[in-house]
């Protein structure tokens, strides 16, 4: 196996200003190596792993990584930093800045001694020992372990470091120990899982408690002994994706934060496991539980609750949309699908269940139609459910179902089960905090709090919000078939550039929710929106690929390959394709985008497109209003969109070239090698 790292790919002198320009000049050293084979390749994959979660550590370190096709062999390039460069660390710039290149398929061997070096990133001996190093051989041989590292003299003559009691001599003092099992994941399985790992160990064994943590790396992971569970007095999952097998943690006191929470502030995590453990709270955890990030790195309720009011509402928000999605899907496209065989009036056939032909094509257009109508009718219920779901965990499912099902009672629709969902996790929320005898734990989640929560909720949605909710739904569904001239485009180009902005992400859903709620009681004015939103959605993939096929020397090979699925992912109505090269570079792709999408999103509202499928591309265009209008205007704002980012990527590439050769070494992030 070739060494990690050597001298030549150390920087003791790092100059570079942004975390963009820090990884291309280490990036550029391991290529020069023969260590990576595509620099803008290995750099897009770089970047992607930093969309993902701010790659910076308290204590001046910086951990850009990630697994890449483009790397041959596992690799590490150091540079160090006299100016500190922005890592997104909450206690400023980092100095140490490590790029971690693992390939793909990186056996078990490779991942063992990169999560070795992030074990010791949390050592203060270590990264003291680098900051201090003057010779590029000798700090390459220290981060492999081949140098000793001196533990750091004391203070003042004749006193010891701190140091908290060890766990073994806790126990043998007579006392059984407080004893904590933790789960450490990150995205890419590399660097913060193994942190995170060390750093709670070391917390733990600096309180006196007994920590054991369970890493899972992409690699795998060892589980933890059922034994070590069942003794622990409390769990601690540390993670940026999902925990695996999660039911082995049920009973048990739960803290559930971000990865990076694990990293830097372990000694708080161990104290409010403490407190939790002291309140006797018991977590319900099921195989189906799982955090989304909450714009900090923390997962899960209990990172959620730290974070901004803002980006809390967002992340609840979104919970009841992602699980909503798939019934918009199903029940959509099989509506659009009954359209398309038996025309619009086959919304009024009579049910199949006591009529149905086999041999009649207006029979099975029936049936396709009343099965998605079925799926469409748990939406409002589902969003409310999980929203709710998405504040208080599973005992707020009942009381949000139960508030989406009445805001369809009283005709408050959409914005009713938005209400209806937060109403219920608020009410589970404030019930939870209510102090219960133990005797009564065991049954609050499966009896009493979705007993009372439901019933809080239900009177609520009937007798207090419904009404008033239900007129505001009607004074919108107005003001869309109201829709005209100026006020119709003005909306087209707000939606098209929410569609672009973020590609799938909040901004996007919000508008796909709108549009797909306007589809439950279709009128002309959201049909018209609907038909927007999927046409400025198509947008920024079908642009991507249309750059790539005029423009290949502006792309790297990976960008031209993905510019070929792109066609199909744009044309099926996938915004997600446009991710990888938004990542790589976002400052030119995203504005690109967005002015395509709002130009596609006005002209589609300007010319009367209508749309009763929540999906589908062209796939549905025999089920669009003005379908040839409704292309030109998806045509015209992908030129828009590939124009600009031609435009813009060109000017990159002519700077250097302008510049000179002090173009060729400055730091600037401008300063791009594209690949021809």
């Amino acid at each position: 196996m070739s060494e990690l790292i050597t001298a030549e790919l150390v920087d003791l002198d790092l100059s570079a200003a942004t975390k963009d320009a820090a990884a291309r000049s280490l990036a550029e050293r391991m290529v020069a190596a023969h260590r990576v084979t595509d620099l803008d390749g290995f750099l897009a994959d770089v970047a992607a792993r930093e969309a993902q979660m701010p790659t910076g550590l308290d204590g001046g370190i910086g951990i850009p990584h990630c697994r890449s096709e483009h790397v041959n062999a596992p690799t590490l390039a150091f540079g160090r930093s006299a100016a500190g460069i922005d890592f997104g660390a909450a206690d400023g710039p980092a100095d140490l800045i490590f790029l971690i290149a693992a390939p793909a398929g990186a056996d078990d061997d490779h991942l063992t001694i990169l999560s070795g070096l992030a074990r010791r990133l949390m050592a203060p001996e270590f990264t003291a020992a680098l900051r201090a190093g003057t010779d590029p051989a000798a700090v390459a041989a220290l981060i492999r372990g081949e140098e000793p590292v001196e533990e750091p003299a004391p203070e003042a003559e004749g006193t010891e470091p701190e140091a908290g009691p060890e766990p073994e001599a806790v126990e043998a003092a007579g006392s059984v120990p407080f004893r904590i099992v933790a789960v450490t994941s990150c995205p890419t399985g590399i660097a913060h899982t193994y942190m995170a790992a060390e750093s709670l160990a070391a917390a733990g064994r600096a309180e006196g408690v007994e920590v054991t943590v369970e890493t899972q790396g992409s690699g795998g992971f060892k589980k933890l002994d059922p034994a070590v569970i069942a003794a622990a007095d409390v769990v601690i999952w540390a993670h940026d994706v999902e925990v695996r097998e999660k039911a082995r943690f049920r009973g048990k006191p739960l803290v559930d934060v971000g990865v990076k929470a694990g990293i830097n502030r372990p000694a708080e995590l161990i104290a409010e496991a403490r407190r939790k453990a002291e309140r006797g709270e018991i977590a319900a955890v099921s195989e189906a539980d799982g955090g989304k990030d909450s714009g900090d790195g923390e997962a899960g309720r209990s990172g959620t609750d730290h974070a901004h009011f803002g980006v809390r509402l967002r992340t609840y928000l979104m919970s009841g949309v992602s699980y909503m999605v798939p019934f918009v899907a199903a029940g959509g496209l099989l509506i659009a699908l009954s359209f398309a065989i038996g025309g619009y009036e086959i919304a009024s056939a009579k049910s199949v269940a006591d009529h149905f032909v086999w041999g009649e094509a207006d029979s099975w257009a029936a049936l396709l139609n009343q099965i998605g109508s079925a799926a469409f009718a748990f939406l409002v219920p589902v969003l409310a459910g999980y929203i709710a779901y998405g504040m208080a965990d599973r005992p707020a499912l009942v009381p949000g179902f139960v508030g989406g099902s009445i805001a369809l009672t009283v005709n408050a629709g959409f914005l009713g089960g938005l209400v209806a969902g937060l109403l219920a996790g608020a009410v589970v929320m404030a019930i939870q905090r209510v102090p219960v005898h133990a005797t009564l734990r065991g049954i609050m989640p499966v009896l009493v709090i979705p007993l009372i929560a439901s019933a809080v909720v239900g009177i609520l949605m009937f007798i207090v919000v419904g009404k008033p909710i239900a007129s505001l739904q009607n004074a919108l569904t107005d003001w869309l078939n109201g829709l005209s001239g100026s006020n119709a485009v003005i909306l087209g180009v707000v939606l098209g550039l929410m569609m672009c902005f973020d590609m799938g992400g909040p901004l996007n859903k919000v508008a796909y929710a709108f549009a797909v709620g306007g589809l439950a009681d279709p009128t002309d004015g959201s049909l018209k929106v609907m038909a927007a939103v999927m046409a400025a959605g198509m947008v920024p993939p079908l642009a991507m690929a249309l750059a790539t096929t005029v423009r290949k020397k502006l792309f790297t090979k990976t960008e031209r390959e993905n510019g070929r699925a792109a066609w199909v992912l744009g044309a099926s109505f996938i915004t997600e394709g446009a991710i990888p090269f938004a990542a790589a570079d976002p400052l030119r792709v995203i504005p690109s985008v967005m002015a395509g999408g709002a130009v596609t999103g006005a002209l589609s509202m300007a010319f009367g497109a209508t749309l009763r499928a929540p999906h589908g591309g062209v796939f549905v265009v025999p089920l669009i209003g003005e379908p040839f209008l409704y292309l030109l205007a998806i045509a015209a704002g992908t030129l828009v969109a590939t124009a600009l980012v031609v435009l813009l990527k060109g000017a990159r590439r002519a700077a250097p070239d302008a510049a000179g050769e002090a173009g060729a070494t400055g730091s600037d992030d401008s300063r791009v090698t594209v690949a021809a």
